[in-house]
């Protein structure tokens, strides 16, 4: 059984190379594409693209369905299922329009790596998604210990995250001159901060409560008076590994590099909320936290243009479709109450209150 083909390689490095310059992909979902093909020339047995037919299609489809989830034991998830045909048919599209393939490959035949309509419903519909409360996000800094460099770092990354709101890559490549403490105001610096999208925006802290500002700010102040840290020094800098009493590798302090991805900051997340005896929240959570917050707290219409702006959204829409959801149980003290009855005061209408004037003037 063959286990490489020079001419599909080639091809799909060109498309990989296609969706980073000319559609602006990041690695992570270049990353999915390439684990999409080679799941397909797996099961093709690595046949040249050029000799695709639906029925490959169709086959590729059927052996999906049968497989099961390496860590689950389950059938693959729907959505995961659907993901990967998408990818498929994205690239044999393009694949119709390249130099060798136009006459080898069918443009229709793509069409067969479709998903039901019921099963792309399944794929795509929303489930609610695990959000802490805010006087969850405090239990958790107040459980903190912060006795050490690396314990001061932890609790106040997350107390930064929950000021801000910041994606996990951007916590892991803030710098000290990207907060401005008088303002209350950091700059998601797209030349320095792997923000989304490569998008720059000022960020103003948001209004939480509790002791989160004050730990952050005990942390900035730590980095600059007492370890003598400059403006081009991490925010949140990685740990420093070094010989122990031991003899083994072990955290011996803080390193002046930013962290390389995201990891070390999710299980700092992870050990945090575990820690606190409660379930674990990753670092995206916080930004569902903080807009539940300002639908409760936003009393205008140009408030809740500031919240949202404040996360990096240009549209409003953003902000309340992809994190406004309402947990279920808040959903439904907020139904129970639209069917309580509510006295009202009539004299609190202002228009009602000129209109009885007026009618008295005329009396």
């Amino acid at each position: 059984m063959a286990k490489h083909n020079a001419e599909n390689t080639r091809i799909k490095r060109e498309y990989f190379d296609y969706l980073k310059e000319a559609m602006r992909r990041d690695e992570a979902s270049i990353d999915a594409v390439a684990k999409a093909l080679a799941r397909f020339e797996t099961a093709n047995n690595h046949k040249s693209f050029k000799s695709f037919h639906r029925e490959q299609a169709k086959a590729f489809k059927r052996k999906l369905d049968a497989e099961t989830n390496v860590r689950t034991g389950k059938p693959l998830a729907r959505a995961t299922v659907h993901s990967t045909l998408s990818a498929l048919k994205a690239f044999f599209i393009w694949l119709v329009g390249q130099p060798g393939y136009k006459s080898k490959v069918a443009y229709g035949d793509a069409d067969y790596f479709n998903l039901s309509e019921k099963d792309v419903r399944i794929a795509k519909a929303s489930r609610e998604k695990p959000v802490p409360t805010l006087e969850q996000v405090h239990h958790v800094l107040g459980n903190m210990p912060a006795e050490t460099d690396i314990e001061k770092r932890n609790r106040a990354l997350i107390a930064f995250a929950i000021l801000t709101g910041a994606r996990d890559g951007a916590l892991a490549s803030f710098k000290l001159k990207h907060v401005n403490l008088a303002e209350g105001v950091v700059f998601q610096d797209a030349r320095d901060v792997n923000t989304k999208a490569s998008k720059s925006f000022s960020t103003w802290f948001f209004p939480v409560g509790g002791n989160a500002l004050s730990i952050f700010t005990e942390w900035c102040q730590h980095l600059r008076d007492n370890l003598l840290w400059g403006d081009n020094d991490p925010l949140f800098p990685k740990t420093l590994m070094g010989l122990g009493a031991s003899g083994g590798f072990q955290a011996v302090g803080l390193s002046r590099e930013c962290w390389s991805n995201a990891g070390p900051i999710r299980t700092t997340f992870k050990d945090a909320f575990t820690a606190a005896g409660l379930p674990y929240f990753n670092p995206h959570s916080f930004r569902n936290t903080l807009v539940q917050h300002g639908m409760a707290v936003c009393k205008s219409a140009q408030a809740i243009k500031a919240w949202s702006q404040n996360l990096g959204h240009e549209k409003i829409l953003t902000t309340f479709c992809n994190y406004g959801t309402l947990p279920a149980a808040q959903q439904a003290e907020l139904i129970r109450q639209t069917g309580q009855p509510v006295e009202l005061d009539p004299l609190s209408d202002p228009d009602i209150r000129a209109l009885i004037e007026r009618i008295q003037k005329k009396a």
